[in-house]
């Protein structure tokens, strides 16, 4: 198993990747907890249900992202690393629709602890991501010249 992936001059390691995609997906469980606990103290055991849920599905939806996109088979080459993580996005994606069918036909929740919660997962993803790029190389904007 190669240790990284070169395509186009930019390498991606990863093992570190992948590590920081599982500590990610640990940091939406901590919020979805949070989340819960709050909703719980706010309104009661059916406000902390519907955040454990809402904040479960975007944990649950990611951890099977980052599992597929960075398994140990994507360190093949660009292209299958490419492909893995597109896999890993649709099933993502797929996940999301339809626990949240399940989770609202089925039970009875609070629509919006369950979306809160969801929506701190996420702002947690996109934190994330934003503070990591120029660690895994990406762009970084020029700083002016001190004085």
């Amino acid at each position: 198993m190669l240790s990284s992936v070169r395509a186009n001059g930019v390498a991606i390691d990863l093992p570190r990747a992948r590590r920081f995609a599982l500590r990610v997906v640990a940091g939406q469980a901590l919020v979805t907890i949070i989340a819960g606990v709050l909703s719980g103290a706010l309104a009661g055991g059916k406000g902390a249900l519907s955040a454990l849920l809402g904040g479960g599905i975007g944990t649950v939806a990611n951890l099977a992202m980052a599992l597929l996109s960075f398994g140990s088979r994507t360190a093949a080459n660009a292209q299958k690393a490419m492909g893995a993580f597109l896999v890993g996005e649709a099933v993502k994606l797929g996940l999301v629709v339809v626990l949240f069918v399940v989770v609202l036909k089925v039970l009875k929740v609070m629509p919006a602890a369950l979306f809160a919660a969801y929506v701190a997962t996420f702002v947690v993803y996109w934190l994330a991501l934003a503070s990591a790029l120029p660690a895994f190389g990406g762009l970084t904007m020029p700083r002016a010249p001190k004085d």
